[in-house]
C-alpha cells in the first residue's frame, strides 16, 4: 500500500464514502504523500548544504521505475523538475485526477466500494464507502499507539503523521477524548528527529510545501 492510499483511507468517511469535514485541497495532500514515498525509496531527495543543487531544492537520485504506476508517473514528472522547489513538484503531481485514480485502485482491490449516483437527479457523483476496513483499522491502531499511548513512530508513521499534522487532522484519525492533545503530539513528531537526517529534511520540506499548497488557496478564497 502506498502512503497516499493509507492517507485516503484515513481522511475518507467509511460510511458516507466522502472526505471528512474540513479536508481541503486533497490532491495536494496526496501529491505530498507520493513525494515523501519516493524520498523514502531514495528516488528523490531534498538538497542539503554543500550539494551541487541549491539547498532545499529537489534532486532526482534514481529514475528507475518502482513498478507502481502512480509512483512511476510521479517519478517521470519529477525528472522534468529536477532542481525545482518541493512546492512546484507538489503542484505538478496533484493533477490528472490523482485522488480518483488512487480511489479506483483501492476499489479494484476490494478495500473501498464505488457507488455512482446523481445529485438532484442531474449531477453525477461517486462515493467511496469502505468495503473491507481491515487494513485501515490496522493503520488507525498503529497511529493510536503512537499519538495516544506514546510509542515511538516508525518511518511510515512519521510520514503519515506529518501529513496529517500539516492539515491539522491528526486528531480526527484516531479515537480519542482529546483531539487537541493528539494534534499537539502529531506536531511534535512532525518536527522531531525520528528518522535519519536526510529523510527528516525531506519530510520537513515536503510537508511545509503541502501546508502552503493546502492553506494558501483557502486563505485567498476567503479574502476575495
Amino acid at each position: 500500500m502506498l502512503i497516499a492510499e493509507d492517507l485516503l483511507l484515513l481522511v475518507f468517511e467509511d460510511d458516507t464514502g466522502e472526505p471528512a469535514r474540513g479536508v481541503t485541497n486533497l490532491e495536494h495532500l496526496l501529491a505530498g504523500a507520493l513525494l515523501i514515498e519516493l524520498a523514502m525509496q531514495d528516488k528523490v531527495a531534498v538538497a542539503g548544504e554543500g550539494e551541487q543543487a541549491q539547498e532545499g531544492r529537489l534532486v532526482l537520485r534514481d529514475g528507475t521505475p518502482t513498478g507502481q504506476p502512480v509512483l512511476d508517473e510521479a517519478l517521470e514528472k519529477l525528472g522534468e523538475l529536477d532542481g525545482g522547489k518541493p512546492q512546484q513538484a507538489i503542484g505538478a503531481l496533484a493533477g490528472n485526477q490523482l485522488s480518483t485514480r488512487l480511489l479506483t485502485g483501492l476499489a479494484d482491490r476490494g478495500i473501498l466500494r464505488r457507488e455512482r449516483g446523481r445529485i438532484l437527479g442531474i449531477f453525477p457523483t461517486t462515493r467511496w464507502p469502505a468495503e473491507d476496513s481491515a487494513h485501515e483499522d490496522g493503520i488507525r491502531a498503529g497511529l493510536r499507539r503512537v499519538l495516544v499511548d506514546g510509542e515511538d513512530p516508525g518511518e511510515r508513521e512519521v510520514a503519515l503523521i506529518s501529513l496529517l499534522s500539516a492539515t491539522k487532522s491528526a486528531g480526527k484519525a484516531v479515537e480519542t477524548d482529546d483531539a487537541k492533545l493528539v494534534d499537539e503530539r502529531a506536531k511534535k513528531i512532525a518536527e522531531g528527529n525520528w528518522v535519519s537526517d536526510a529523510m527528516g529534511k525531506a519530510v520537513e520540506e515536503i510537508t511545509a510545501a503541502v501546508m502552503v499548497a493546502v492553506f494558501v488557496p483557502t486563505i485567498l478564497t476567503a479574502t476575495t
